[in-house]
Protein backbone atom coordinates (compact mmCIF):
# COMPACT_ATOMS: atom_id res chain seq x y z
CA UNK A 1 0.00 0.00 0.00
CA UNK A 2 1.31 3.66 -1.23
CA UNK A 3 2.21 6.19 1.57
CA UNK A 4 -1.00 8.49 0.88
CA UNK A 5 -3.42 5.40 0.92
CA UNK A 6 -1.73 4.27 4.39
CA UNK A 7 -2.48 7.84 5.76
CA UNK A 8 -5.79 7.91 4.16
CA UNK A 9 -7.00 4.63 5.85
CA UNK A 10 -5.67 5.62 9.17
CA UNK A 11 -7.04 9.30 9.49
CA UNK A 12 -10.55 7.75 8.57
CA UNK A 13 -9.90 4.68 10.97
CA UNK A 14 -9.07 7.57 13.53
CA UNK A 15 -12.50 9.75 12.44
CA UNK A 16 -15.19 7.07 13.22
CA UNK A 17 -16.36 5.61 16.43
CA UNK A 18 -18.59 3.08 17.43
CA UNK A 19 -22.18 4.40 17.34
CA UNK A 20 -24.15 4.27 20.61
CA UNK A 21 -28.11 4.65 20.51
CA UNK A 22 -29.01 7.86 19.59
CA UNK A 23 -32.75 9.43 20.10
CA UNK A 24 -34.60 12.07 18.51
CA UNK A 25 -38.34 13.89 18.47
CA UNK A 26 -39.58 14.01 15.87
CA UNK A 27 -41.12 18.14 15.79
CA UNK A 28 -44.91 18.14 14.73
CA UNK A 29 -45.99 20.05 11.51
CA UNK A 30 -47.86 23.18 11.78
CA UNK A 31 -51.44 23.23 10.33
CA UNK A 32 -50.74 26.92 9.08
CA UNK A 33 -47.43 29.14 8.23
CA UNK A 34 -46.19 31.64 10.97
CA UNK A 35 -48.03 35.11 10.15
CA UNK A 36 -50.67 33.24 8.55
CA UNK A 37 -54.96 33.65 9.75
CA UNK A 38 -55.55 30.90 12.27
CA UNK A 39 -58.13 29.50 14.45
CA UNK A 40 -56.90 28.88 18.19
CA UNK A 41 -57.89 25.44 19.28
CA UNK A 42 -57.86 24.54 15.84
CA UNK A 43 -54.42 25.31 14.32
CA UNK A 44 -50.79 25.20 15.14
CA UNK A 45 -49.89 22.03 16.12
CA UNK A 46 -52.62 20.01 17.19
CA UNK A 47 -53.60 16.19 16.57
CA UNK A 48 -56.89 14.90 15.10
CA UNK A 49 -58.68 14.50 18.60
CA UNK A 50 -57.02 17.72 20.28
CA UNK A 51 -57.43 17.72 24.32
CA UNK A 52 -57.11 21.34 24.59
CA UNK A 53 -56.39 23.89 27.20
CA UNK A 54 -55.64 27.73 26.90
CA UNK A 55 -53.04 30.00 28.70
CA UNK A 56 -53.68 32.83 27.39
CA UNK A 57 -51.40 35.73 28.42
CA UNK A 58 -50.76 39.52 27.51
CA UNK A 59 -47.38 39.35 25.76
CA UNK A 60 -47.56 42.93 24.06
CA UNK A 61 -48.78 44.95 27.10
CA UNK A 62 -51.79 45.95 25.36
CA UNK A 63 -54.04 44.57 27.91
CA UNK A 64 -55.49 42.14 25.45
CA UNK A 65 -54.24 38.60 25.74
CA UNK A 66 -52.67 36.75 23.26
CA UNK A 67 -54.60 33.01 22.36
CA UNK A 68 -51.50 29.92 23.52
CA UNK A 69 -53.10 26.69 23.28
CA UNK A 70 -52.06 23.64 23.90
CA UNK A 71 -53.11 19.91 22.74
CA UNK A 72 -52.50 17.96 26.07
CA UNK A 73 -53.28 14.97 23.89
CA UNK A 74 -49.30 15.37 22.55
CA UNK A 75 -47.60 16.01 25.86
CA UNK A 76 -44.98 13.68 26.48
CA UNK A 77 -45.12 11.75 29.54
CA UNK A 78 -42.09 14.34 30.98
CA UNK A 79 -44.54 17.14 30.61
CA UNK A 80 -43.53 18.57 27.20
CA UNK A 81 -45.85 19.90 25.02
CA UNK A 82 -46.47 22.10 22.28
CA UNK A 83 -48.25 25.58 22.69
CA UNK A 84 -49.52 27.13 20.05
CA UNK A 85 -49.58 30.95 20.38
CA UNK A 86 -51.73 33.37 18.33
CA UNK A 87 -51.52 37.53 17.98
CA UNK A 88 -55.02 39.24 19.34
CA UNK A 89 -56.89 40.75 16.29
CA UNK A 90 -57.02 44.24 16.79
CA UNK A 91 -60.72 45.42 17.69
CA UNK A 92 -63.21 46.66 15.36
CA UNK A 93 -60.69 45.97 12.80
CA UNK A 94 -61.84 42.71 10.90
CA UNK A 95 -58.44 41.58 11.48
CA UNK A 96 -57.93 37.60 12.13
CA UNK A 97 -55.99 36.61 14.78
CA UNK A 98 -52.90 35.44 13.43
CA UNK A 99 -50.69 32.13 14.11
CA UNK A 100 -47.35 33.57 15.65
CA UNK A 101 -45.51 30.17 16.31
CA UNK A 102 -45.35 27.33 18.77
CA UNK A 103 -43.02 27.10 22.03
CA UNK A 104 -41.76 23.42 22.66
CA UNK A 105 -41.97 23.11 26.19
CA UNK A 106 -43.64 21.93 29.77
CA UNK A 107 -43.66 25.01 31.12
CA UNK A 108 -43.49 29.04 30.14
CA UNK A 109 -41.95 31.85 31.28
CA UNK A 110 -42.14 35.28 30.09
CA UNK A 111 -39.08 37.28 30.07
CA UNK A 112 -39.06 41.46 30.51
CA UNK A 113 -36.84 42.11 27.15
CA UNK A 114 -39.04 41.95 23.89
CA UNK A 115 -38.60 41.59 19.94
CA UNK A 116 -40.61 43.41 17.57
CA UNK A 117 -44.13 45.13 18.12
CA UNK A 118 -43.05 45.20 21.97
CA UNK A 119 -43.87 41.36 22.05
CA UNK A 120 -42.53 39.88 25.42
CA UNK A 121 -39.46 37.27 25.27
CA UNK A 122 -40.66 33.92 26.06
CA UNK A 123 -38.30 31.09 27.87
CA UNK A 124 -39.71 27.76 27.84
CA UNK A 125 -38.31 24.36 29.64
CA UNK A 126 -38.22 20.88 27.65
CA UNK A 127 -37.63 18.36 30.13
CA UNK A 128 -35.07 15.79 29.28
CA UNK A 129 -34.62 12.10 30.62
CA UNK A 130 -31.65 12.10 34.08
CA UNK A 131 -32.36 15.63 35.67
CA UNK A 132 -31.70 17.68 32.18
CA UNK A 133 -33.63 20.33 30.68
CA UNK A 134 -33.42 22.21 27.74
CA UNK A 135 -33.83 26.28 28.24
CA UNK A 136 -35.48 27.55 24.47
CA UNK A 137 -35.50 31.32 23.98
CA UNK A 138 -38.10 32.77 21.82
CA UNK A 139 -38.34 36.32 20.67
CA UNK A 140 -41.14 37.59 18.46
CA UNK A 141 -39.60 38.66 15.01
CA UNK A 142 -40.88 39.59 11.61
CA UNK A 143 -44.35 38.35 12.26
CA UNK A 144 -43.75 35.18 14.57
CA UNK A 145 -41.08 33.53 17.08
CA UNK A 146 -38.33 31.80 16.55
CA UNK A 147 -35.88 30.31 18.89
CA UNK A 148 -32.53 32.73 19.65
CA UNK A 149 -30.80 30.73 22.48
CA UNK A 150 -30.73 26.93 23.76
CA UNK A 151 -29.09 26.13 26.94
CA UNK A 152 -28.83 22.51 28.33
CA UNK A 153 -29.01 22.50 32.46
CA UNK A 154 -29.29 20.01 34.73
CA UNK A 155 -30.51 19.63 37.96
CA UNK A 156 -27.85 19.65 41.08
CA UNK A 157 -28.35 17.50 44.41
CA UNK A 158 -28.98 20.77 46.20
CA UNK A 159 -32.16 21.49 43.61
CA UNK A 160 -29.88 24.32 41.75
CA UNK A 161 -29.75 24.35 38.00
CA UNK A 162 -26.43 23.96 37.09
CA UNK A 163 -26.20 25.56 32.82
CA UNK A 164 -23.86 24.53 30.01
CA UNK A 165 -22.66 28.10 30.07
CA UNK A 166 -21.72 28.47 33.72
CA UNK A 167 -18.57 28.66 34.41
CA UNK A 168 -18.47 26.55 37.72
CA UNK A 169 -21.68 24.70 38.35
CA UNK A 170 -20.82 24.86 41.98
CA UNK A 171 -20.51 28.41 42.21
CA UNK A 172 -23.68 30.16 43.88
Amino acid sequence: MTRPRLLLVVAFAACTHPHGTTSSRVLPTPSVQVGACGTPGHDGVTSRSPQLERADRDLDGDGTPEAIVVDRSMCTADGNCYWNVFTSPHAGTGECARYAGTFAASALEPLPATGDDRMADVRGYWNLQGGRMLLQSYRFTRGGYQIVDVLLCKRASDDRLACAEDADPRAP
